[in-house]
């Protein structure tokens, strides 16, 4: 059996997105959090929270199975559900920073 550095770097990849997404996530929820306990959380925020997640993860699974039709490997695959996830957190994480 051979080693596929191709696989392994995109495998290394997906987890250093992975870990990046979940890192902004745990800081917006962390901000979030604040905002409530010290009752500034506003409608809009609110209702954002509540709003981004569905759309966010139904643009994931559009962008997996267009990555699963075109004939991506697992990793591909994983990484195009990941990238509109990350994206939005990261976004969200700077937005919530100011």
């Amino acid at each position: 059996m051979m080693f596929d550095m191709k696989a392994a770097t995109a495998w290394a990849r997906l987890g250093v997105a992975s870990t990046r997404m979940a890192l902004s996530a745990t800081e917006v929820v962390w901000r979030r959090s604040m905002m409530m306990a010290q009752g500034g959380l506003s409608a809009p925020e609110a209702a954002r929270m509540v709003m981004e997640k569905p759309a966010a993860f139904a643009l994931a699974a559009q962008r997996a199975a267009v990555a699963a039709a075109r004939g991506g490997d697992a990793a591909k695959v994983a990484s195009a559900a990941l990238k509109p996830i990350g994206v939005r957190t990261a976004a969200n994480a700077r937005r919530l920073r100011k």
